[in-house]
């Protein structure tokens, strides 16, 4: 299921009951370590979870973690990444949490794409041919080459200011009116060098539509769904295009992109092929998740009216039902969906997380090991799993928890609260030296440094020296935080 999971994010504000253990647990210092973690509407791992490094500042990005979202999306990828040569590198779509339709690449390692895009394309191909567009980035070496040319500008930059400052002293010294054309010239390097990136941006832009349509045509996909984006770009640019310079644009105009992009695409021979049913039919069950998480009560009723009985209806008035109605009802919706479709992990999670979310941990179980089975061991689900096994408040299920948590977290080693989790799981077992090393590397991701090297030099003192678990904690206690992060103190 989809969770707005903010929990891993401090910057991200929680849409949804916040979970908290319903009794103090053994390591002191851990309520510290959950005092700074907020809830979204997914706690743990696996629906939509606004997720994401907790070192992010208050002002980053909702980062949106979704097992059924990131495995379709993966889907997606796959044979891009291929034709393009990029299977080696890892390379990692994230989910931002916008209603804005965008993508941008900010490294070589991740692709960033925000879930108004998911929700306005129409079709797998329309995000098929963004997401070729923005591996056509990584592929080019854009960002590489880019950041060399910055460096180059803002040196021809500063020569030019200095060769231009000497002319107003000069003229100064005279008392000509030199120096007041020198100090004129003074500013024109710095539009010259801006005029310039922006050409090279929109050269690169150019650049990545022509690889996005050569390795949609390696794997024999349409261009068509480019097409509809850039004609949504230009609509969207009709009201300024007439008053703005193209020059001062970092991106082409999307008229020219469209003039170009469609002579390319109807030149291909898969420019008419269409998305498989079953790849469409998972595309729809994404977006419903999206608007059933992410839109009022009333705006879902007008995406989907009551009178649609498709799945993706149903699917988005069941997440809908759970975030804002009553709990029996959203869990009579669910099961309904699991009868339609008793092989889809998803459903299983969705009724997992709503029942956690009620404070029924001990019923959300079974349905979560369920959808652990059904998705092949998805570790954001294996979390939410090992989640609700702390949560049960019984002893007997806390290896499972931890064995789940440990699991996911080999995975997922970015997520504060799932080492949060981890950290409760040993408490309950009497394992407090894992206890404290689990809350330290809780508190040690989430960017609380001085936290964490408070819990991890207590851990250290009670593992055996040289010991896996001393090593670890070790590792945190010498560890050097960044400069920008040394002066921030806890509250």
């Amino acid at each position: 299921m989809m969770r707005l999971n903010q929990l891993d994010n401090p910057s991200l504000r929680p849409r949804g009951p916040e979970i908290r253990p319903t009794r103090p647990r053994p390591a002191r210092l851990l309520a510290r370590v959950a005092g700074r973690t907020a809830y979204g509407l997914a706690v743990l791992a696996t629906g939509m979870l606004a997720a994401g490094p907790a070192r992010a500042q208050s002002r980053g990005p909702n980062i949106i973690r979704d097992a059924e979202i990131e495995t379709l999306l993966r889907d997606y990828t796959r044979p891009i990444f291929k034709a393009a040569g990029l299977t080696q590198q890892n390379i990692k779509v994230v989910l931002i949490g916008d209603d804005s339709f965008n993508a941008f690449v900010a490294d070589g390692k991740r692709i960033f794409i925000n879930t108004g895009a998911l929700k306005q394309a129409k079709t797998p191909n329309e995000v098929i041919g963004v997401l070729a567009h923005e591996t056509g980035h990584i592929a080019g070496g854009h960002l590489a080459r880019q950041r060399e040319m910055l460096e180059s500008a803002q040196t021809a930059a500063i020569v030019g200011m200095l060769l231009a400052a000497g002319g107003v002293a000069a003229g100064a010294a005279s008392g000509s009116n030199m120096g007041g054309a020198a100090a004129g010239a003074m500013m024109m390097p710095q539009d010259m060098m801006r005029r310039t990136i922006l050409s090279y941006r929109r050269e690169q832009e150019m650049a990545a539509d022509r690889s996005a349509i050569s390795f949609l045509n390696a794997t024999k996909q349409s261009a068509a769904g480019m097409l509809t984006t850039f004609e949504r770009f230009e609509n969207e640019q009709m009201f300024i295009s007439q008053r703005v310079d193209p020059y001062v644009l970092s991106h082409p105009m999307a008229a020219d992109r469209i003039a170009l992009l469609s002579n390319l695409a109807h030149k291909s021979p898969y420019f008419n092929a269409k998305d498989s049913p079953a790849l469409q039919a998972r595309h729809d069950m994404m977006r419903a998740k999206l608007v059933g998480y992410t839109e009022t009560p009333d705006a879902v009723n007008r995406t989907y009216s009551p009178s649609d009985t498709s799945l993706p209806a149903r699917y988005a008035r069941a997440i809908s039902a759970y975030r804002y109605g009553s709990i029996p009802g959203a869990i009579s919706q669910i099961d309904a969906l699991i009868a339609t479709q008793p092989s889809n992990p998803y459903f299983y999670e969705l009724k997992g997380q709503a029942l956690l979310e009620a404070g029924r941990a001990r019923e959300a179980v079974p349905p979560l090991r369920q959808a652990v089975k059904l998705s092949g061991g998805n570790p954001l689900i294996r979390m939410l799993l090992g989640q609700a096994l702390v949560a049960t408040d019984n002893k007997a299920v806390m290896d499972e928890a931890v064995r789940e948590l440990t699991f996911s977290l080999q995975r997922e080693p970015d997520s504060p609260a799932g080492w949060r989790y981890l950290a409760m799981a040993y408490g309950d077992k009497g394992d407090i030296p894992n206890a404290d090393l689990a809350s330290a590397q809780s508190a040690f991701v989430g960017g609380d440094y001085a936290l964490a090297k408070e819990l991890a030099s207590r851990a250290r003192t009670k593992f055996p020296l040289g010991s896996p678990g001393w090593l670890k904690a070790d590792d945190i206690v010498k560890f050097t935080p960044p400069p920008s992060s040394r002066a921030q103190r806890r509250p």
